[in-house]
């Protein structure tokens, strides 16, 4: 192969190999940093650019889109004394390449100690029952230091989030008794609440149904009196208005009687004197003499069937009288002599019917 066949073609690859290293394309939201002969010379844009080859150093690519760097949790003190596990997130982006690059050497392993002390100055500053409800009180605060510390770093802190706080296992398990005895506090409170209430709707509603239960029986009551006297007033006034004499009264009291000895409990009743007064006023308005023998003749059926009506009480009236005399009589029931007649309680009143009969 000839010699110069071969110094040739290394001259070509030599001259491509150049050309390459003199071209440099950098993709958008990243930056390069350029050293011509050991010295910061430029930062290369996105797009493409040029070089000089072997003098100038073209440093890896830094990324300036935001970032999210999670820290592993660290122990932290609290001021009452107590270790707690703070796990934190970090957002932040880098706004200055050559800073970034010539000002620290590992700007993420610098972040991540800064977030460290100033957590623990922060959180030191707080007690364990303070340290959980003011997250957002140490996010600000965490921000606000980090972000003035890394601004010479060519860094922004956009936000630093606080992703768990986990205290010792004995102040869980107190924290957990202590949450779960105010939910049982509060569930008895609610619970006597509603009973208490349940009562009171109760007893207004056990008022109001005695209340409306007293008015209708009052007004029940009301009416009924209005009603007997009602019905008291017409029959006294239709009394009173046809002028009964008083032998109709004793025919009516006499018809009372049989409804006295009609019920199967009474053993003993009482005939009051009156009786006698009444069957004699009855007898005697049937049985009076009429001025003449003609009168006596036109005596109408319905005489007939009144006196027919007066036997038949006069005999009730005996039989109770007799019952009640064999109640009372403690050699027991009266017995009756064959073919003597039983003595009548109203002897008057049997002669006078024996009288107007003949």
């Amino acid at each position: 192969m000839d010699p110069l066949l071969i110094v040739g073609l290394f001259i070509i690859l030599f001259a491509v190999f150049t050309v390459l290293k003199a071209v440099r394309i950098v993709p958008q939201a990243r930056a390069r940093n350029v050293e011509r002969l050991g010295r910061y010379n430029r930062t290369l844009k996105p797009g493409l650019n040029f070089v000089i080859p072997y003098v100038d150093r073209v440093y890896s690519m830094i990324d300036l889109r935001e970032q999210v760097v999670s820290f592993r949790p660290q122990p932290v003190i609290t001021e009452d004394n107590l270790v707690v596990e703070i796990d934190t997130v970090l957002y932040f982006q880098v706004t200055d390449p050559r800073a970034a690059a010539y000002e620290i050497a590992n700007y993420i392993q610098a972040v991540e100690q800064l977030t460290v002390t100033t957590l623990r100055n922060v959180v030191g500053s707080m007690d364990l029952e303070k340290t959980l409800t003011s997250r957002d009180t140490i996010n600000s605060q965490l921000r606000g230091v980090l972000d003035e510390a890394t601004g010479k770093w060519g860094l922004r802190v956009n936000r630093v989030e606080i992703k768990a706080i986990d205290p010792p296992k004995s102040i869980k398990d107190a924290m957990e008794k202590q949450m779960r005895a105010e939910r049982d506090k509060r569930a008895a409170i609610l619970n006597a609440e509603g009973q208490r209430q349940s009562q009171i709707l109760t007893a207004e509603g056990d008022k109001q149904s005695q209340i409306l239960r007293a008015e209708g029986a009052r007004s029940a009551a009301i009416l009924e009196a209005e009603g007997e006297s009602r019905a008291i007033d017409q029959v006294f006034q239709a009394v009173h208005r046809n002028d009964p004499d008083p032998k109709l009264l004793a025919y009516q009291y006499l018809q009372v009687l049989p409804q006295l000895a009609k019920g199967d409990n009474n053993t003993f009743w009482v005939i009051p004197s009156e009786v006698t007064s009444a069957l004699q006023g009855v007898s005697k308005a049937f049985t009076e003499a009429l001025p003449t023998v003609a009168a006596r003749q036109e005596v109408s059926a319905d005489s007939a069937a009144i006196e027919e009506e007066i036997a038949k009480a006069t005999e009730a009236a005996a039989e109770a009288v007799a019952d009640a005399q064999e109640a009372e009589s403690p050699k027991g029931p009266r017995q009756l002599t064959k073919g003597v007649p039983d003595p009548s309680p109203f002897p008057d009143l049997d002669r006078e019917h024996r009288e107007s009969g003949r």
